[in-house]
């Protein structure tokens, strides 16, 4: 695999998790309750838990999403 097929690999990777994570943040952010009651119907949890998990995982995967996809990206672009 060349660095021009990596590099474009990351890129798109990039896009598509940090549009994920955009959406969500926009779904958590405005439709808090709407995300709550739909989550509770599928796992018995209060909201006070859901609250701690939600932001949690939202750290998360922030987390991920740097390590894993921009990272690269941009060590790619720097080599490239």
């Amino acid at each position: 695999m060349d660095i021009q097929t990596m590099t474009a690999f990351f890129m798109w990777c990039t896009i598509i998790n940090g549009g994920i994570f955009i959406l969500w943040t926009v779904f958590s952010i405005f439709a808090p309750d709407f995300v709550y009651r739909m989550q509770s119907k599928l796992f018995p949890i209060s909201r006070e838990t859901y609250n701690v998990v939600i932001y949690s995982f939202f750290g998360l995967f922030k987390i991920v999403f740097l390590v894993f996809n921009v990272v690269p990206y941009v060590a790619l672009l720097i080599v490239g």
